[in-house]
């Protein structure tokens, strides 16, 4: 069997749906081993396949810990502006065969996935604005 070279395919992806820079995907292949990796943590070492919540989450998680502040600057750079976003990366990925997927998994996993700000600004902001932010608008 040939090897799968990453770069080359990603190139093939890229000819055919330019929205998202070549980054993105090597990103998301970096957050799907990070994923895997605590999933298989919680299942005592077993190996199972990874649903699009569970991705978005393990996305979450990845891209704060390696862009910090910084990463709706870095994502919204590569094109990527909303869960959804995700969902079109993984799926134009399994369309060329990067990744697999089983009968359950659509791209609608990703649609109603996380409001950005909540999931990759707001825990950076200061309690003082977090506290601001909860409480009610008086009119």
């Amino acid at each position: 069997m040939q090897e799968v070279n990453f770069d080359e395919t990603v190139e093939q992806i890229f000819a055919k749906d330019p929205r998202y820079a070549r980054d993105a995907y090597a990103f998301l292949r970096e957050a799907l081993d990070f994923t895997q990796k605590i999933i298989s943590k919680e299942n005592h070492g077993k190996v199972r396949h990874v649903t699009g919540q569970e991705l978005l989450d393990g996305i979450r998680q990845y891209a704060l810990v390696q862009f910090g502040p910084m990463t709706t600057t870095v994502l919204e750079e590569w094109g990527i502006k909303e869960s959804r976003d995700f969902g079109e990366l993984v799926f134009n990925m399994v369309e060329i065969g990067l990744l697999a997927k089983t009968d359950r998994d659509s791209r609608d996993d990703f649609q109603s996935g996380y409001d950005f700000t909540d999931a990759f600004c707001k825990p950076f902001w200061p309690q003082c604005k977090l506290d601001s932010a909860a409480k009610p608008v008086a009119h």
